[in-house]
């Protein structure tokens, strides 16, 4: 016999239709699994080692008579055995009300129950009693034998809590919460673009690191990726995962081969598979990021015009998510004294909506220097290539904190809470004022509201290590 999680016993009883559960099969130890993190229709579900993503991740629908649908929180759709016949593979299905897809739970010693298919009367069972990593899930006559027992393990009970960082070496963090998981991208510095994801943000501290894009060999940049955000655009082909990063020629950072690039997710995976789209532009850019004004993109970053200006803000018009369709405009430039502390800098823009409110959060004076913070410019006009129709704060709208022990907070994004109801930023930070600009830099996370005037109101940058509420929805 496998492993049995040692959590409170669950029984036909007890089913809670508003709560989400991994069911982990008594003979294998191992959990029911969406295979591949497929959302297609037909699409097999079989075991796989536990790991509490939403693939593993089940929803109790009630369909009167004692009977449930089964539904997957990643793709939404329910369990299906299609026929009577023994040795049917378990699918998922788009929901049809039809009896395949209802199961009643029926109990077996110790806390464990068997589905048993409203149309058939079939069970799910684990065929041929394995234990391997993708063993099939089938129909099988009743026998109550531990290949056809599960656990339902609930999820989310209690108040969840983290702790930053969520992410030690983790500069320039990009998160976003999609069907219930996180992903976070950072800088590597190397060949490598890579991701990690997780059903809570304290999770992500541990979760695996993946590559999901090698760029080695690549002749406008094989090397030295950072600043990587991925924003799901709905483009020709349907919705898909556009990945923004920025890479080099493996020289040192500050010269004239660092470019802006862009990859393409073949579906609505935030892991991808992704393959090469575009370069963006043929000069020195930095920090890439999506604008939507009036459901027409804008492609934001940073660069140097030369002169007096200092490092920018820029905005270029798009016709789609990879092609730019007109001339770069320089946004904003680091005019007021907090902006130019080390070195006159304004990097890292960051879009933010609020209540029919567009704005720009940025990151302002040198990275390598402990007042590296955030600062603010709101939509004001009509047209996004106007620098005058763009108003900026006259204080900066996060920073450090000397009593926090946190300096340099900044190159941020957001992210909503699972359930919707809170807004959240992340950002990296150094934990000492010598800190540099660097792999050193760790991802932390906190909660923010908002002003009267609706403005957003980021507070304090937290302390490392106090506990935090994690977001609503986990």
């Amino acid at each position: 016999m496998g492993v049995v999680f040692g959590l409170p016993s669950a029984s036909a009883a007890t089913v809670d239709t508003s709560a989400s559960y991994v069911f982990v099969n008594r003979h294998s130890g191992k959990a029911m699994d969406l295979y591949d993190w497929s959302t297609a229709e037909g699409a097999p579900v079989n075991q796989w080692s536990r790991n509490d993503l939403a693939v593993q991740q089940w929803q109790f629908v009630d369909a009167g008579g004692g009977f449930y649908k089964v539904r997957s929180r990643h793709s939404g759709k329910v369990l299906e055995l299609p026929s009577a016949a023994d040795g049917t593979q378990l699918v998922q299905s788009s929901d049809r009300g039809s009896g395949t897809q209802q199961f009643r739970l029926e109990d077996s010693a110790g806390g464990f129950v068997r589905f048993v298919n409203r149309e058939s009367g079939k069970v799910i069972d684990l065929w041929e009693w394995s234990t391997a990593d993708g063993g099939r899930l089938a129909a099988y006559s009743n026998v109550d034998g531990a290949n056809q027992q599960w656990q339902l393990v609930r999820l989310g009970g209690g108040t969840r809590t983290f702790t930053n960082p969520i992410k030690r070496n983790g500069p320039d963090p990009w998160l976003r919460v999609h069907n219930g998981v996180y992903y976070l991208a950072t800088t590597t510095w190397n060949s490598t673009i890579t991701m990690r994801r997780s059903t809570t943000l304290a999770g992500l501290a541990t979760a695996q690191e993946q590559v999901i894009f090698n760029l080695a060999g690549r002749p406008n940049g094989c090397c030295n990726m950072w600043a990587p955000e991925f924003h799901l655009i709905d483009g020709p082909n349907g919705p898909r995962w556009y990945f923004y990063y920025t890479a080099g020629q493996n020289v040192s950072d500050f010269n004239p081969t660092q470019r802006l690039h862009v990859l393409e997710s073949a579906g609505t995976d935030p892991m991808g598979p992704y393959t090469f789209k575009a370069d963006l532009g043929n000069d020195w850019q930095l920090d890439a990021s999506i604008l939507t004004v009036n459901n027409r993109l804008y492609l934001m970053g940073t660069y140097n015009p030369g002169g007096s200006y200092g490092q920018s803000l820029f905005i270029t018009p798009m016709s789609n998510p990879w092609t730019l369709s007109g001339n770069r405009v320089r946004l904003s430039s680091p005019t007021l004294p907090w902006e130019r502390q080390t070195h006159p800098v304004n990097e890292g823009p960051e879009p933010l909506y609020h209540n029919g409110r567009t704005m720009i959060v940025y990151s302002a004076s040198a990275c390598w220097g402990p007042d590296y913070k955030l600062g603010l410019l709101t939509f004001t006009g009509s047209n996004p290539l106007n620098p005058a129709h763009w108003t900026k704060a006259p204080n900066p709208v996060f920073q450090r904190s000397d009593a926090n022990s946190v300096y340099a907070p900044g190159h941020n994004g957001f992210f909503t809470s699972p359930d919707g109801t809170e807004d959240w930023i992340v950002y990296h930070a150094n934990d000492s004022a010598g800190g540099g600009c660097d792999m050193n830099r760790s991802t932390r996370a906190q909660k923010f509201t908002w002003n009267a005037d609706g403005t957003p109101n980021f507070g304090t940058p937290a302390r490392l290590g106090v506990t935090l509420t994690a977001p609503s929805g986990e």
